[in-house]
Order: C-alpha cells, then sequence, then structure tokens
C-alpha cells in the first residue's frame, strides 16, 4: 500500500510530534500513537493488526498471545482514541490537521480541516439515520473509513491523504465523489440489511453466504441495558453498550445486590427486560454464544421466557430462578455451533411468557464446530498463562470457601503458577456448559498448608475430602499427602461427564478431615 502524498507528510508527521508531547505523562498511549502512526505513515497499514499491537506495543508473548482472551490492544486502543477525541475538543481544537482513530479500527486518520462553506447541506432525518447505520471497519482488514468529525459537526474535515490535487476541481471533485461513494454504499448497505433485494443473478448461497459490510468484530461482549464507556473484566476482557445492536425498549438499572457465584458482579449491574431482539451482524463461521441471566428478589416461579437463534428455539418456557437455584445467583447459558443467519446477521430474539424476558449481559466468542471452546480456571484473583499458552481466568461460578492469599511454591509440574494458590473450605461450583455435550473435568490439587516436618504429626490424614459431580462421586476421601507429599502438583481425570439438564457442571468438594481443597479447574468437549 502507497504513502500519503509527500506534500502532506510533513503537515501529519509535525501534527503526530505535537500530540506525542501532550500525551508525554502518558508514555503507554504516546508508544501505542507512535506504532500506528508511524506504520500509516509509511504505506503499511496490512502491518497494524491486534496481534501486533500486542506484541510490539505491549509485550505480550509472540508464541502465547491470544487475541480471544487478552484484549489489551483493544482496551488501549480504546483508551487512545478517547484521548485523541478529548484533545481536539480542547487544546487542540484550532489545529488544522487532526489525528483520529475511527471506531472498531487499528489505523489512524490523519484529516485537515477545511472551508465549512465546503461541506454538504444537512441531512434529511432518515439519510441521517442510515448514516449511523453505517458499517466500520473491521479491526483487524486495516482498511479505512470516512473521516469523521472530531468537534461535533462545527467544523469540517477530509482527509489528507484523499484531498484532490488540483485546487481549481478541488471542491467539485471532492462533492461529486462523495456523493457517488455514498449513493454505492448505501445500495451495498441495504442490499446486505435485506438480502431479499439482491438480484436473482447473484442470490446467497449456502458456498457463498452473505458478508455484511458492518462484521462485528469477536469477540464481542456487550452489557444489556448499559450507557456508558466500556467495563473492564477480571480477566482483562472489555465488555460495552449494547446499542448498537439493539431493538426494543430501553434498559434499566438493576438493583444493587450482590449476586453469587461471579467474580465479575459489574455484568449484572443493568438489563433488558420485556420483548426485545438483537441483530448482529457476524462474518460467516461458526461462534459460541453466552447469555447472562439474574433473577432478582422476590423468588418469581411464574417468570418464564423464550429465547430464540434465527428463529430456531434455545431456551423454552426458562425461568432464571429455577435455572440457577435462587435469586441474586449468577446464571449463565452456553450455546456451541452457533452461526449467522442467511443475511449475514444473527438474530437474537427475547420474548415474554408468563413474565417478562430479561438479559444481563451477552457474549460472542470464536467457536469450534461441535465442540465448546476449553474452560480453564485457575483459584487466584488473576488470571494466568500456561507453558502452553493457554489462558487461565480467575476463580469463578464459586460458592462458599476461601482464596488463599499466600502463594506457594510447587514442584512436578511445568505450570507451578497454576498451583501456587487454592480455594479451601467447605465449597461448590457451577460450571456452564453446552447441555449437548459430554465432557473430560481435570482437577488440579497441591497440598499448599500442611507441610511435613520433624514431628510427623503432618502427614498422611492431615486432609482428606471429597469431590461429587452432579451427585456422582469423583473422588472418595482424596488424601493429597497421601499421593504425592506436599508442595507437588497432582492432576485427576474425569471423562464422559454427563451436564445437568441446565446446563451445569455441579462440582461439591467436601471435607471429612480438615478444609478440602482444589487449585484450578479445566472442562473439555469430548465431541469430535
Amino acid at each position: 500500500m502507497q504513502g500519503p502524498p509527500s506534500d502532506s507528510v510533513s503537515l501529519q508527521r509535525a501534527e503526530l510530534e505535537t500530540v506525542l508531547a501532550a500525551l508525554a505523562r502518558n508514555p503507554r498511549l504516546a508508544k501505542l500513537l507512535r506504532f500506528l502512526a508511524e506504520r500509516s505513515l509509511e504505506g503499511r497499514d496490512e502491518e497494524i493488526t491486534e496481534y501486533a499491537i500486542a506484541t510490539e506495543v505491549f509485550g505480550r508473548s509472540k508464541t502465547a498471545f491470544d487475541g480471544s482472551t487478552d484484549s489489551i490492544a483493544r482496551v488501549e486502543t480504546y483508551r487512545l482514541r478517547k484521548r485523541l477525541k478529548e484533545y481536539y475538543e480542547t487544546e487542540g481544537k484550532d489545529h488544522p490537521v487532526v489525528i483520529s482513530l475511527p471506531f472498531r479500527s487499528y489505523v489512524p486518520e490523519f484529516a485537515r480541516r477545511v472551508d465549512p462553506s465546503l461541506t454538504f447541506p444537512p441531512a434529511t432525518p432518515e439519510v441521517a439515520a442510515n448514516r449511523q447505520e453505517l458499517p466500520p471497519s473491521d479491526l483487524n482488514t486495516g482498511s479505512a473509513r470516512p473521516a469523521i468529525d472530531l468537534n461535533g459537526g462545527a467544523d469540517a474535515i477530509t482527509p489528507l491523504r484523499r484531498t484532490p490535487r488540483p485546487l481549481i476541481f478541488g471542491a467539485a471533485s471532492l462533492v461529486v465523489l462523495a456523493l457517488l461513494a455514498f449513493s454505492a454504499y448505501e445500495l451495498n448497505w441495504i442490499r446486505s440489511a435485506h438480502p431479499s433485494n439482491t438480484t436473482a443473478g447473484n442470490p446467497p448461497t449456502a458456498a457463498s453466504p452473505v458478508t455484511p459490510a458492518n462484521v462485528a468484530q469477536v469477540p464481542l461482549r456487550l452489557l444489556a441495558g448499559y450507557q456508558g464507556s466500556p467495563k473492564i473484566d477480571s480477566a482483562g476482557a472489555y465488555w460495552e453498550s449494547d446499542d448498537r445492536f439493539y431493538i426494543g425498549p430501553v434498559g434499566y438499572e438493576r438493583p444493587r445486590t450482590p449476586v453469587a457465584r461471579t467474580s465479575d458482579p459489574m455484568l449484572f449491574d443493568h438489563w433488558r427486560t420485556g420483548d426485545f431482539s438483537y441483530d448482529i451482524p457476524l462474518a460467516p463461521g461458526v461462534y459460541e454464544l453466552h447469555l447472562f441471566f439474574v433473577a432478582s428478589a422476590p423468588d418469581d416461579k411464574a417468570q418464564f421466557f423464550d429465547v430464540t437463534a434465527n428463529g430456531q428455539p434455545l431456551l423454552k418456557g426458562f425461568n432464571i430462578s429455577y435455572d440457577a437455584l435462587g435469586p441474586n445467583v449468577a446464571d449463565e447459558k452456553v450455546f456451541k455451533d452457533i452461526s449467522p443467519d442467511k443475511d449475514g446477521h444473527l438474530h437474537l430474539k427475547f420474548t415474554s411468557g408468563r413474565a417478562a424476558a430479561t438479559l444481563s449481559a451477552l457474549e460472542i466468542l470464536p467457536g469450534l464446530p461441535h465442540r465448546q471452546v476449553p474452560i480453564r480456571i485457575v483459584a487466584q484473583p488473576t488470571a494466568v498463562t500456561d507453558h502452553d499458552g493457554n489462558l487461565w481466568h480467575p476463580d469463578n461460578y464459586f460458592e462458599n470457601g476461601v482464596l488463599s492469599d499466600t502463594p506457594r511454591q510447587v514442584s512436578g509440574t511445568p505450570d507451578p503458577n497454576l498451583y501456587m494458590q487454592e480455594r479451601f473450605g467447605h465449597f461448590t461450583y457451577s460450571i456452564p456448559v453446552d447441555v449437548r455435550g459430554r465432557y473430560t473435568l481435570v482437577l488440579h490439587f497441591a497440598e499448599l498448608y500442611w507441610i511435613a516436618d520433624r514431628s510427623q504429626s503432618i502427614g498422611v490424614g492431615t486432609r482428606v475430602f471429597s469431590v461429587y459431580c452432579n451427585g456422582s462421586t469423583l473422588l472418595d476421601h482424596f488424601d493429597i499427602f497421601k499421593e504425592v507429599g506436599s508442595l507437588h502438583a497432582v492432576t485427576k481425570t474425569f471423562t464422559h461427564i454427563r451436564p445437568t439438564p441446565e446446563g451445569k457442571l455441579d462440582l461439591t468438594f467436601d471435607p471429612t478431615v480438615n478444609f478440602a481443597t482444589v487449585s484450578a479447574i479445566e472442562v473439555i468437549d469430548e465431541s469430535e
């Protein structure tokens, strides 16, 4: 890709250095901006990817980085985009050149303010509404978007690299080209949104599925009914407002009561309720859908509603309290093998039954055909990456028990960091899975507290406990010390586990002598 015209490079680089100086107190954002801008100015847009940002700017491992679980690039780009907007609304408001990061793109735009008299007249409400729906670029494509107005329409901005060279024809060329491009773009968007309008000579087929121009970047995590800046969860992933995809009544802030079985209660601060739907544009492929619910007291046993995806039932006669075993308990439903409909959109519909349908959050992940993405949980407050590059999420889905606060060094494993801490006591986990699967469960243990000494008062029999899954015994009177001693890793693997009818693996850690313990839990779908 060629860089911008040489006569505009000096203006762009001068503005870049000015903005970098303004970001001197935030070297993290300054480093990111320099990385993005230098590559763009050199015509290397194709090198501006999430992977490159994570590994070259923020030092993530080039062999272990996984964008589906590590959102560092997206979070920091969001912060930079917001800071640039603030800058050009304040100290940079009179600059002749504006640097911006288009929404959901990593490729920066260099734009120049022009005479407002050369701009288009105000659009009609209908056209303005359609313009709000114009698709952003895919985050990883490196493609550019039309320039945006960072000053709320006060000044017109035109991209420097697209300014017509002969000034005598500049205004006329800009108007004609923009109108033609907008007309073609509108027609393309309408056909993408309404495939029935496609000509008979080019019908969408299974071999050539429709790809909407404004496909959502996946992983996509939405907070139902929330208005505001993205929030970051305990694993570092960010969750945004659902406004861009939502159709229905307004959202509500949920009563601030504690929510059990979650390490991220902020997922349940807001909700949608009533009859509502989502139309989410996705690239062709297989995805995994997670829906998050919570029921509020009083426990309403009559609150039944339905959920469909592309017209097919996901949940029928669903009652949150029944599923979660009570109000104020986080409830997560998992669905594998989710794909967009023929028009390239995932259509989710929530329909009230005997009571209003509700939703707190939803998540769409890159999927595995016929298999659920592995679940890996470590009994620690922060995520851990193992030697194979797998991300283990912070402790979640638990009830009762205590998280240890003193890390220990453990032998007998290539991943001692997984065993540094533990959840101990009498506790349970309720891990959500797709109800259609059969699963392998791997439990990771180490004796971290009872360390043998010369008195021989600590040893075999010091800690004994049992583990049950969905009512069946997995481990009976299990003694870690008897098997491997103290400060040594041991795993126990169980295959062909069938989930409950609610799609849960309900684990109970039941102490016999002293407390039960676990350091990490892994769930793997056995489907082919």
